[in-house]
């Protein structure tokens, strides 16, 4: 293909594209399938990068990210961002209604809006081009964050039509759909259990709620990280003068001609009374929409009303946001059970009589730990409220002491395992109590298995969490050793097998007697041994044998193995059940050895460099750059300290090895760099 025609094809790939972009967002119509648009995609990004000359402004491209941003510039707001003023009530309304009249002596309407609960954000465009993207920040300036808003699919690069003024300013609120809300997290749960955190840790860490997620994501360093998150945009406003435009309401479907996603909700209201309605409408209805909404906002629509009232140092005098009061419902509190994790973690649970609340019938509520138990004084039997936090989980926030029984007892907590009947421990400055018994306990039972068949473990792919729950429920697997014991005829008994899922198990299954030694090592699950410090281990003491008879001084010699991870490794290796389990494994053929073969270095190009590699890279897994560099010669860490040479830095990496880089002064390299180092 010569330039004129790459240039031709471009063109028109983009203009396609762009278009069932607008369908897909705005219009909620698509015309092609996913994976035609994907291929459309794929063309139009293999062409730009054989004809980087042609690449358009308003390329889809570019919506899938790749800019770093070390620091978000400072930027001063042509129009000051100002906040709205709450109300609660309807008495707050009315006076709201009332001080306007008193003010103006003409006619006028509202416009009633949801106040999507994400981040406020401007967009400035010239010539129909998008050009920057603001924060709020404190009102007066704010933190450019273009690259980021980029990746937004609803935010148009360029507009559609004409008319629109050679610079404008648009404003909006950035939110996360509920359900990109549900995947990232469930993302993240499974990578904080894969590397050994507790339940209690895996809350902790989840995102609250879609709101902080969305502020978490426009902030973040790597656009193609953020673009992974699948934000959103509704436009709420046009700052400026837009000649043919004498009302808030025009100007939205102005915005709307021009390509921008404006909320179909909005509604022109002539009075109070329809303004309520509006309220009492969404108050019910706010649970069927795919996003959360935490109020709605209640506008002047009329301009020259609007200049009139004109503003506070802070809020317009001619809008006000009318909040939704936090779900809440009251219900009894049937039960307290209790939940036992992965790790021997103890979750008590609330049982309640089934309720209704945003949305969802609630049954069960989290109560956290014995502390917040006794701190509430929360019985069986109680009367309690429930809420959903952050509208996502639900919780017992309150107890209705007068409606207790008298004869009522205070809750005593278990003191010994629901599931195996083990006497349960806690640690000092933890929490939460747990489980020692780690080796029959079911609910920790399954959960090793899983995390040993995963897939930076052993690798079975055949066997999911159900087929685990199965196996151990039919007594055909108690430990990780008996997978190793498992036949043909066993498994196609079972009910949903037939020849091919069984043959794929046991073939699953002894593929991953050929794992190498640092995985194996990572699979049997000794607490505090991830995989990068499963590596470390491997590589200092190159065998199962050596590890198992270290004391915690000959531990902490090898490569970053703090005193925590030392003593967790000698207990595990000191236990008599793990010894006869991995005495087993060995007789079943894993391997214990490190291959001294594949980390013998190729060159020594890099002897004496230590790397750390972070994100995620084009040429490379991660895995096969760490490889690079231990074949030829270099050191591969986890973490950035300052004996680190190198830190090789990919499309998705995390803020803080960046800043430590910089402030040891430790190089970051891209991956071509590297490449380049080891040409």
């Amino acid at each position: 293909m010569n330039s004129e025609e790459a240039a031709a094809r471009i063109n028109y790939l983009v203009k396609s594209l762009n278009h069932h972009n607008f369908l897909y967002y705005q219009q909620a119509a698509p015309s092609i399938s996913d994976l035609e648009f994907d291929q459309l995609l794929a063309e139009l990004q293999l062409l730009e990068n054989q004809f980087p000359e042609f690449q358009q402004p308003d390329s889809p491209t570019l919506r899938v990210g790749g800019e770093v941003t070390r620091n978000f510039k400072t930027v001063a707001h042509d129009f000051p961002f100002l906040s709205l003023s709450n109300s609660y009530s309807r008495e707050d309304l009315e006076e709201f209604d009332q001080r306007i009249r008193k003010s103006v002596n003409q006619s006028f309407s509202y416009v009633c809006e949801l106040k999507f609960d994400g981040v406020a954000i401007g967009l400035q465009y010239e010539q129909g081009l998008f050009t920057k993207a603001v924060t709020r920040g404190d009102g007066v300036q704010g933190d450019e964050v273009t690259a980021n808003i980029k990746t937004i699919q609803s935010i148009p690069l360029k507009l559609q039509g004409s008319g629109f003024p050679d610079q404008f300013e648009i404003r909006g609120e950035i939110f996360m759909p509920l359900k990109s809300f549900e995947s990232l997290n469930k993302n993240r749960r499974a990578e904080l259990e894969d590397l050994g955190y507790d339940e209690e840790q895996v809350a902790e860490k989840l995102f609250k709620n879609p709101r902080n997620a969305a502020a978490g994501s426009i902030k973040m360093q790597e656009s193609a990280e953020v673009a992974k998150r699948k934000l959103d945009c509704f436009m709420y406003a046009m700052m400026g003068d837009f000649p043919g435009t004498e009302s808030h309401y025009d100007n939205l479907m102005l915005a709307k001609q021009w390509g921008f996603k404006v909320s179909e909700f909005s509604k022109q209201c002539a009075n109070l009374d329809e303004v309520y309605a509006f309220i009492n409408k969404w108050d019910v209805d706010r649970d069927q929409l795919p996003f959360d909404i935490d109020g709605i906002v209640v506008k002047v629509n009329e301009y020259a009303v609007q200049r009139v009232l004109g503003s506070t140092a802070k809020s317009p005098r001619w809008a006000i946001a009318y909040k939704f009061k936090a779900r809440q419902a009251k219900t009894i509190l049937d039960k307290i059970t209790y939940q036992v994790g992965r790790t021997g973690s103890i979750t008590p649970v609330a049982n309640l009589r089934a309720v209704f609340l945003a949305g969802t019938t609630v049954k069960r509520a989290s109560l956290h730990n014995a502390d917040f138990i006794a701190e509430m004084d929360i019985r069986e039997g109680d009367t309690v409220y429930v809420e959903k936090g952050g509208e996502i989980i639900p919780k017992v926030v309150a107890v209705e002491a007068s409606m207790r029984d008298l004869f009522s007892e205070p809750h005593q907590y278990i003191t010994h395992c629901p599931e195996c009947g083990t006497e349960l421990i806690r640690h000092e400055g933890e929490a939460n109590h747990y489980c020692p018994n780690d080796a029959t306990c079911p609910p920790q039972l399954t959960g090793r298995i899983s995390h040993f068949v995963s897939r930076k473990a052993m690798d079975i792919n055949s066997m999911g969490e159900k087929t685990i729950e199965l196996l151990v429920r039919e007594g055909l697997v108690s430990n990780v050793a008996d997978l190793y014991d498992l036949k043909f005829e066993q498994i196609i008994q079972l009910e949903g097998f037939k020849e091919q899922s069984t043959r794929n198990i046991i073939e699953g299954i002894e593929a991953s007697k050929l794992i190498p030694f640092e995985r194996v090592l990572f699979a049997i699950g000794i607490r505090y041994v991830g995989e990068t410090v499963a590596k470390k281990l491997a590589l200092h003491f190159r065998n199962i044998h050596a590890i198992a008879h270290a004391d915690v001084q000959s531990l902490l010699e090898a490569e970053e193995i703090g005193e925590i991870i030392a003593k967790s490794v000698q207990g595990f290796f000191g236990n008599q059940n793990n010894q006869l389990l991995l005495d087993r494994l060995k007789s079943a053929g894993l391997q214990f050895q490190l291959d001294e073969e594949a980390y013998k270095p190729k060159s020594n190009l890099l002897e004496g460099k230590s790397f750390v590699v972070s994100g995620v890279f084009s040429l490379f897994s991660r895995d096969e750059l760490k490889k690079k560099i231990e074949e030829n010669g270099g050191k591969v860490l986890s973490g950035v300290s300052a004996s680190t040479s190198y830190l090789v830095a990919g499309e998705k990496m995390g803020p803080e090895k960046r800043k430590k880089a910089e402030k040891l002064n430790v190089a970051v390299i891209s991956e071509q760099e590297f490449v380049e180092m080891i040409s």
